[in-house]
């Protein structure tokens, strides 16, 4: 049991009892499949632990297989198979919405697959994900699919369909979300300094919004956000897993 927990929480970064959370929702959304036709060489728990382990660590397919006894071509089924079921779940609109705050940022993924990512600024191609997150617990409500990296961050919102989520919310952006219906920065005018009420209010609206800051940092613990080798479908699968686990990690 010691060791089971060690090898839980040094490669996933989840304690054992929020792994078996994890666990559950794998299994209650389905990831035992039918149980007909040719087993999985490993049980359920051991699936779910490879591809936790794939996204905090990025190891390739073929340094997984030997730590779990497995070929890699089973590695890459059972992350093909199980990665999408690791989502994190829908967000409910709060009760008390007029009272809440949730932060909206953009962030730059590394990738592969040059029909996901595109050139841009940090890198060479990436792919812009468009996150929110509740102010006061650090949660993140919900993550946008991936566009090219060269995309503004005022277009990829408009384009993601988060915007539904937020209604009634106050939802603070940097000056990026221009027009957006957020609450942005005061702009300096041509050739005049801003009001001194003005640099408040900017001031308040940065220290707000760094906590945004540091819980994409804290995604980005999980290495397959830094260079992501999937295609197609696997970023998207990759950041609503991480932020499920990110969510665990910090709800208790």
């Amino acid at each position: 049991m010691r060791a089971e927990r060690v090898w839980v929480e040094t490669f996933t970064g989840l304690r054992l009892e929020q792994f078996g959370r994890l666990l559950k929702v794998v299994r209650e959304r389905g990831g035992n499949g039918t149980l007909r036709g040719r087993p999985w060489s490993l049980p359920l728990a051991e699936r779910v632990l490879v591809v936790a382990v794939y996204y905090r660590t990025n190891l390739t397919m073929r340094q997984l297989g030997p730590l779990f006894g497995v070929s890699s071509s089973t590695v890459c089924r059972v992350i093909r198979k199980l990665g999408p079921l690791l989502a994190l779940a829908p967000a409910a609109r709060p009760a008390d919405a007029t009272d809440r705050m949730w932060i909206v940022d953009g962030t730059l993924v590394p990738v592969r697959d040059r029909k996901v990512g595109a050139s841009s600024r940090n890198y060479r191609f990436s792919a812009n994900v468009q996150v929110i997150v509740d102010a006061d617990t650090r949660l993140v409500i919900a993550a946008a699919p991936p566009v090219p990296g060269a995309t503004a961050d005022a277009h990829a919102w408009r384009n993601s369909g988060l915007a539904g989520h937020c209604q009634g919310v106050t939802v603070p952006g940097d000056g990026a979300y221009l027009n957006c219906g957020m609450v942005t920065p005061h702009r300096k005018r041509p050739r005049r300094e801003l009001l001194p009420g003005e640099e408040a209010d900017n001031a308040a609206h940065r220290t707000v919004r760094a906590r945004v800051e540091h819980v994409i940092g804290r995604l980005k613990n999980y290495k397959i956000l830094r260079d992501c080798r999937q295609h197609g479908d696997g970023l998207h699968h990759a950041v609503q897993a991480v932020a499920h686990m990110h969510n665990l990690a910090i709800a208790s």
